[in-house]
């Protein structure tokens, strides 16, 4: 019924079928040579060539690369293998290192000459001896019958070599200089005094140290920020910042004996005497620290710092700005670091 099916004959290829013949690489020459390297075209003698002629008889001849075909990969390897032989290169790699070297030495000198001058300009604020401190503690405590307020100064070679020029003493050599040893100690007293109170009042976490320290220390940069703010303003160009850093710090040896005052005799009328004295006492240093340098007397600024005096309307202005600064900033700044200090909250 149905015609029977013709057998089934696999293809039989019309033309003989090339298979490239994989070979190993030649082993690696045995010259000293650090450029003998066969598998980068150094090697001496044939096995510099058998590999590359061997590699071109097993690859048919369609599978060649054609003349103006894409060859970016063979771009890349290449690229990569000048690196490769860049760093490889004994003369390169110490060059390198050396240029490195250099580039680290500048920074670092750099460096050392940027750190070295910051501490040579603080170092003068911490020169003190123990018959100072004390002396300053007193003037702090007491500042009434103080006299003169006024900075000494002296005359000293300058770098131009024929001149001279006119600088303040140190703090161990003059009780009027500003310093920054009474200020740091005192401020991390109020730090220590009010971690204890919080512990005596059974209310301390180890938070309340950042918590206080935090708290303080942007109280002073509020306050520092106001009166440089102020200065310039009134075009006082006499005052530099670590002495205004001094003065504001100044504070915390008074808000200590208040908060102390205030832990041994609770809230009451005593302790609120403290801190109007403390106070007023701590109004009336700065009142007659900072007159000699927002407020110079004639002749004191050309011989110090070289800035002409203000007139006398602007001298007006800086008094009044240097009585609030005394009275009613330091009032705000005192209340604020001594409220709360020690206490439990809600209570």
């Amino acid at each position: 019924m149905y015609s029977a099916t013709p057998p089934i004959h696999h293809p039989v290829p019309q033309r003989p079928v090339q298979v490239p013949v994989m070979q190993s690489p030649p082993p690696p020459s045995q010259s000293s040579d650090p450029y003998d390297n066969p598998y980068g075209g150094y090697g001496s003698g044939a096995q510099a060539h058998a590999y590359p002629q061997q590699g071109a008889q097993a690859y048919p001849q369609n599978h060649a690369p054609q003349p103006g075909g894409n060859n970016a990969y063979g771009q890349q390897f290449g690229a990569f293998a000048q690196g490769a032989s860049f760093f490889n290169d004994p003369m390169a790699a110490p060059m390198a290192f050396n240029m490195a070297r250099a580039a680290m030495g500048g920074s670092t000198e750099m460096a050392e000459k940027n750190i070295s001058r910051y501490f040579s300009t603080l170092k003068p604020f911490f020169a003190v001896t123990n018959i100072y401190v004390i002396r300053k503690l007193y003037l702090l405590v007491n500042p009434w019958r103080h006299s003169p307020w006024s900075r000494q100064s002296t005359t000293r070679a300058s770098a131009n070599r024929g001149e001279t020029e006119t600088v303040y003493l140190q703090p161990r050599e003059d009780i009027n200089a500003p310093d920054m040893y009474i200020p740091l100690m005192s401020f991390v007293t109020y730090i220590l005094l009010s971690a204890l109170l919080y512990g005596l009042s059974g209310t301390f976490h180890p938070e309340m140290l950042g918590y206080t320290a935090s708290s303080a220390l942007g109280a002073v940069m509020f306050e520092l920020v106001c009166l440089k703010l102020g200065c310039y303003l009134l075009s006082i160009g006499n005052s530099t910042l670590l002495d205004l850093v001094a003065y504001s710090g100044y504070k915390f040896v008074g808000v200590i004996f208040i908060i102390l005052a205030t832990a041994m005799t609770g809230s009451g009328w005593i302790s609120w005497t403290v801190f109007g004295y403390f106070y007023l006492a701590q109004a009336f240093f700065l009142l007659r620290s900072l007159k000699y340098v927002l407020l110079p007397e004639d002749g004191q600024v050309e011989a110090a710092n070289g800035y002409p005096m203000a007139p006398r309307q602007m001298r007006k202005r800086r008094t009044w700005f240097l009585f609030g600064y005394s009275y009613v900033v330091q009032f705000i700044f005192m209340m604020t670091l001594t409220s709360g200090v020690g206490k439990v909250k809600g209570a």
